[in-house]
């Protein structure tokens, strides 16, 4: 029997859980790297699931000192439905414990979280060991969103949770930079579309209501993911000011699409601009099949109260990230991971002043997953490089590979070579010891 697309070649799982040491290193690891890249995806630990947003959370770790790639490991994040099978929803109910914490992993006051927007955060140790479920010390009474924002001035973490049993569907929260939760409001919309990230500007929250809403028959037939394409639903951008955290939600209609990931937002006087990677649309007949996406801005005119909407790229690519020290501001560059489905994996980066792009390209073959950025220095913006898993099946094993992220068209600073394949997944993070 064949196995389906999401449980075959590189997006199959690994079935252990290795810790290697002194890992051998192509090229040199620059010298101000020091800490933990992190990166989350689904592995389900009984080697099946219905769709591949739906396999157990794996985090691979590899440790950098002082030039040297220090170890590898990686770890299942032991929710609870990993060790006792609880399950997210039954009979009507919400098991906010339950989940399997597969999307992203972060960093926030001093806690590293691995993250699933149905669920609580799992918090991890040093080692990538579990320690359980964090609610804010009690005071978190929804799920949180696998895509929380940092602000960089204020070092708030501002994030949401959606929920589809019933109302408030969607509820913003704030958190400050030493953890505590500031501010939990519902935000009021009609109907359970999914929400998989935001955006955030130095000035305002700008939330995505986009027509792929929670299908209830497909749900109960278990059907992969239990969210549909529908026509009737106006898609539209609601945006509250930062200022005014309890005030009202303007509403902007924009074309039908679906938005996964957001590049970065920033304000402009009177406007609002958003980079997004857009599906024109998503899981109209089932959860199975992606439409295409690319780079996408949306300039939002908060005096006419209309959006414009530009394609700026044809090329397929998702998992956008930008230097994390520059979210929510006019951050010039940008940088995204082509499609799996090219021939050759790709970097890809982004001007997004003057609308040039680059490439770094691994070769034939070669898989990349989600870059993210390590900076150099202190300078927010300035020198920095793209750290991210590539899978090459000649060897069916994967390599970190460092790129200098100013130039991309060079060969990679640094490949570190791994004991095992890293299989495809969502979202990481490097940590900085600094």
């Amino acid at each position: 029997m064949t196995a389906p697309a999401h449980l075959a070649g590189n997006f199959a799982p690994v079935t252990e859980e290795l810790t290697a040491y002194d890992l051998p290193v192509t090229g040199r690891i620059p010298a101000e790297l020091s800490g933990w890249y992190l990166r989350n995806g689904p592995n389900p630990h009984a080697a099946a699931s219905a769709h591949w947003f739906l396999g157990d959370g794996m985090v691979h770790g590899v440790r950098i000192e002082n030039g040297r790639a220090v170890s590898y490991r990686n770890r299942w994040v032991r929710t609870s439905t990993f060790t006792d099978g609880a399950r997210v929803y039954q009979d009507g109910k919400h098991d906010l414990t339950a989940g399997v914490a597969n999307t992203h992993v972060i960093r926030h006051a001093g806690r590293t979280l691995a993250l699933v927007e149905s669920s609580y955060p799992y918090e991890l140790t040093g080692e990538l060991d579990t320690v359980g479920p964090y609610d804010f010390d009690g005071t978190l009474r929804t799920a949180m969103t696998a895509h929380p924002k940092t602000c960089p001035t204020t070092g708030e973490l501002h994030f949401f949770g959606f929920e589809v049993t019933g109302a408030p569907y969607l509820t913003y929260h704030r958190a400050d930079a030493a953890g505590t939760l500031l501010l939990s409001r519902p935000i009021d919309v009609p109907a359970p579309t999914m929400h998989h990230d935001f955006n955030l500007t130095a000035e305002h929250v700008v939330f995505m209501d986009l027509p792929v809403v929670f299908d209830l028959a497909t749900a109960k037939a278990g059907g992969g993911m239990p969210f549909r394409w529908r026509e009737d639903y106006q898609a539209r951008l609601g945006v509250l000011r930062r200022d005014d955290p309890h005030g009202e939600v303007r509403w902007f209609p924009i074309d039908p699409c679906y938005v996964f990931h957001s590049l970065n937002a920033h304000d402009e006087p009177g406007r609002i601009v958003l980079y997004v990677m857009r599906y024109p649309e998503l899981w109209r007949a089932n959860s199975a099949a992606f439409e295409r996406s690319s780079l996408w801005r949306w300039t939002i005119d908060l005096t006419t109260g209309t959006v414009a909407e530009e394609q700026l790229d044809d090329r397929e690519a998702e998992f956008p990230r930008v230097d994390d020290r520059l979210i929510g501001l006019d951050a010039r560059f940008g940088h995204a991971t082509t499609s799996t489905e090219s021939e050759v994996g790709a970097l890809l980066r982004y001007d997004l002043h003057t609308g040039a792009s680059t490439a770094h390209e691994f070769g034939r073959g070669r898989i990349a997953s989600e870059a993210a950025f390590a900076p150099a220095d202190e300078n927010a913006g300035g020198a920095g490089y793209l750290m991210a898993y590539v899978y090459d099946p000649e060897t069916d094993r994967s390599d970190l590979v460092i790129v200098d992220a100013a130039d991309l068209a060079a060969p990679a600073v640094a490949t570190i070579h791994l004991p095992a394949r890293v299989p495809q997944g969502f979202h990481g993070s490097w940590l900085a010891d600094r």
